[in-house]
């Protein structure tokens, strides 16, 4: 491990995390290779509707994508897990910038047929790299200390949330000198040469390949299977609640007058709440159970979800947004620890995948069902919805405990237990 032998005595805290060897090169590569996270989906949308004049055309593409990206997110993660990050991540990030590249060609000029647009925009969700997953088994494998493994993914989360802040302003300040397809060039060369500096960095290296027969590792996957029950459904709410959101602080805002940018600016309170939230979550030691915690961080964000339907105006709603915020990155950061701790090595980044997919599903699930209801109940009650759905999300998934398989159970407390329980 990488971890200092004195780093037991030492306090952890993000600097720590930061100071440790290979740390900065690794989180910066997976920063510059996650970016193209934020880049695509935007870059796709512009080009695709320049090129087609059609939003429907646009919304379809990105629906094939982002659909194929989600599906597809535990395959590629086992694929990862079986032949090592080196191998299969550089592999699936040069093939997904080829497909990429060979959409901005298509979509450099008006008249691209929507079958071809729709056929690159499925397969290019084939095959985009599972980083995250990946970057937070790397932070497993670096730290033997569990607690610094917290504050890396507390770490983690933030460098997302930032990822998806930046990735939208980068393709607005593309688009302003040249057309939309260059978005999706950039996206391109982001996770190609992130992914390179990532693969090759000294961190990467801890992270090989599992050593054993193809029966002794199918059981071993069946064990972490066993331990991602409450991590996925937490994570499957939480992105419901997010998604939700998304559509009615927009519904608000229209029902009250207000203009297009004051949902933009509710919408980044709710980013930087999550920010500070996922800092205050992973600074903090935790000593009571991770899973007992889990869940009153995803019951939480659903009380706060249905308390902003209560919002008699604009500054309480983003107050209450702001408070929501604080409870997603928490939320997300626990369960992929939990996830982690209850997977053995030779299936972490799948558990980590299957989190992400029940986070994308919940998101996905969210804006569908809170569009059917808009129209049908009152504003506050299409608040009052998601957020009950989320917090009886949060009371199943406390229902049960699984013994984590790699030793000490995951719903017993203390300083020393294992990854989440500080």
């Amino acid at each position: 491990m990488s971890t200092p032998p004195s780093a037991a005595s030492v306090r952890p805290s993000y600097a720590a995390v930061l100071r440790a060897p290979r740390v900065r090169r690794t989180l910066a590569a997976s920063l510059v290779a996650r970016l193209s996270y934020g880049t695509a989906p935007l870059s796709v949308m512009l080009a695709v509707t320049r090129a087609s004049g059609s939003y429907a055309v646009a919304g379809t593409v990105l629906a094939l994508f982002g659909a194929t990206t989600v599906l597809l997110s535990p395959l590629r993660a086992a694929f990862v897990d079986r032949y090592g990050p080196r191998r299969a991540l550089l592999t699936m990030a040069l093939l997904y910038a080829c497909v990429l590249c060979l959409l901005a060609v298509v979509t450099r000029r008006p008249g691209a047929p929507a079958l071809l647009l729709g056929a690159l925009g499925a397969a290019a969700g084939v095959f985009p790299p599972p980083l995250g997953p990946t970057v937070r088994a790397v932070w497993s494998a670096l730290f033997d200390d569990r607690r610094l493994v917290q504050r890396a993914y507390g770490l983690d989360a933030v460098v997302e949330e930032l990822t998806f802040v930046a990735g939208p302003l980068l393709v607005g300040a593309a688009v302003r000198y040249a057309p939309p397809a260059a978005g999706v060039a950039l996206s391109a060369l982001l996770v190609t040469a992130g992914t390179i500096a990532f693969v090759t960095s000294p961190g990467v290296a801890r992270v090989r390949p599992p050593a054993g027969t193809p029966a002794r590792l199918m059981h071993g996957q069946l064990r972490g299977v066993r331990g991602l029950a409450q991590p996925v459904l937490v994570a499957a709410g939480a992105g419901l609640a997010v998604g939700a959101l998304d559509l009615l602080v927009m519904a608000f805002a229209e029902q009250r007058g207000y203009g297009d940018d004051v949902v933009a600016w509710v919408l980044a309170a709710l980013s930087a709440g999550s920010a500070v939230g996922g800092l205050l979550n992973g600074a903090v030691e935790w000593r009571g159970s991770a899973r007992v915690r889990l869940s009153l961080l995803g019951a939480g964000l659903g009380l706060a979800v249905a308390a902003a339907g209560l919002a008699p105006g604009l500054g309480v709603l983003t107050a209450t947004v702001i408070c929501a915020g604080l409870f997603i990155a928490p939320a997300l950061t626990t369960s992929y620890l939990l996830a982690d701790e209850s997977s053995p090595a030779d299936f972490r980044t799948q558990a980590g995948a299957w989190v992400n997919m029940a986070v994308n599903g919940g998101i996905s699930a969210g804006s569908a069902a809170v569009g059917a209801l808009l129209g049908h109940l009152p504003l506050g009650w299409c608040f009052a919805v998601p957020g009950a759905v989320t917090v009886a999300a949060a009371g199943l998934a406390a229902g049960g405990c699984p013994r984590a398989p790699r030793g000490a159970g995951s719903c017993a407390t203390g300083r020393n237990g294992p990854a989440g329980e500080h």
